[in-house]
């Protein structure tokens, strides 16, 4: 028995709809990008990094900002390569005369255009206490210096920091009100600040203004939080589908802070790892 034409037309609507619904909730895997301190920092020159990358198939790399000399080499070697700096580790404080380094205004000229984002941290006050109002001051003197740039910050949370964490990452850039500004999400230090049982939450907090966000194997029970991506007994791919539907649309980072091992090959593992990982986000 064939069904009226106007029932077909209507049927082939609601499947085109249900398509497209389908499409918009599947998720992307994000940008790869690996912190430096991975990728032989204080021990490769900016050429082989990039070149390592590139052949290994990374998106780019997060530097620890030192001065615009190293900057303008950093530049060099990834833009031959056509890859990215995603973020640019910059360390402050609120505390003396001084709250950054003074040639960062130049550095931060010279990223104009490049969409680097500036992770700031900011240092813990000699004091304990609330110190928010000094923190958002410090950053809004950058926020304003990176908007003159086109330049985002982002807050990063450092345990033992003044913002610690993602909710205070988060708390931070709320009370800046500058929409250059946003939060940062780094998995390793939510487990380092006894935040890592809470994750949910936090992402629900942070993840909506989070700029940028990374990853590394973590091993729960055994309190193992700096490992490689095919390290540890927490599902990766499980917690950034929570993150991406938390609301982060940003690439994605790999913490290698005192990971041992040989450089190029733990490169060449996590790589490996990642496409396991972000195939099942597609």
């Amino acid at each position: 028995m064939s069904l009226p034409l106007h029932n077909l037309t209507h049927m082939k609507i609601l499947a085109l709809f249900f398509t497209l619904a389908c499409a918009q909730t599947t998720l992307a895997a994000p940008e790869i990008f690996v912190q430096d301190n991975g990728v032989g920092r204080g021990s490769w020159t900016p050429e082989q990094q990039a070149r390592t990358l590139k052949e290994l198939g990374y998106n780019g790399i997060c530097y620890n900002y030192t001065n615009p000399e190293d900057l303008a080499a950093w530049q060099k070697a990834f833009n031959e390569q056509g890859l990215k700096i995603y973020g640019l580790y910059i360390g402050t404080t609120f505390e003396g005369p001084q709250p950054y380094d003074p040639r960062l205004p130049e550095a931060i000229r010279m990223l104009k255009g490049s969409d680097t984002v500036l992770w700031l941290t900011i240092q813990q006050a000699k004091e304990k206490g609330d110190h928010d109002a000094e923190a958002v001051k410090l950053v809004q003197q950058v926020a304003d210096l990176a908007k003159d740039n086109g330049l985002r910050v982002a807050l990063y949370g450092h345990v033992g920091f003044y913002v610690a964490s993602a909710e205070d990452s988060a708390r931070i850039a709320s009370k800046v009100e500058r929409p250059n500004v946003g939060a940062s999400i780094t998995l390793c230090h939510e487990f380092l600040t006894g935040n890592g049982e809470k994750l949910d939450e936090t992402l629900r907090h942070a993840a909506p203004s989070a700029f940028l966000a990374t990853i590394n194997g973590i091993h729960v029970a055994d309190k193992k939080y700096l490992l490689r991506l095919d390290q540890g007994d927490l599902d990766l791919a499980g917690y950034l589908q929570k993150l991406q539907a938390a609301g982060y649309k940003g690439p994605v980072g790999i913490q290698c802070y005192s990971v041992p091992g040989d450089i190029r090959e733990n490169l060449a593992i996590d790589i490996a790892a990642w496409r396991k990982i972000s195939a099942k986000l597609k």
